[in-house]
């Protein structure tokens, strides 16, 4: 399993454009991509799964993959959540 953590520094969090272009990346890889917050884990590939979060600013996420491209998926979604301005 691959991961990495992040913290959103978006005033706005994570709200419907930057989540919608985070499950169009995820849904590119075979592995299974999750984001987990406040203790609950959605899959990345459903956009109602990932606004369920209602992830705000300050917000510490983290990342997951897992499968035969884990390593590239969760690379590929946290350069897309920097790329949107989300965290650093």
């Amino acid at each position: 399993m691959a991961q990495q953590t992040m913290t959103i520094t978006s005033a706005d969090g994570v709200h419907a454009r930057p989540a919608t272009a985070l499950v169009q990346v995820a849904g590119k890889y075979q592995s299974d991509v999750n984001i987990e917050y406040n203790g609950k884990s959605v899959n990345m590939k459903s956009i109602m799964g990932v606004m369920s979060l209602g992830i705000p600013n300050g917000a510490e996420v983290t990342f997951k993959a897992e499968g035969s491209d884990e390593e590239e998926a969760v690379n590929a979604v946290v350069a897309k959540a920097k790329e949107e301005g989300l965290g650093e």
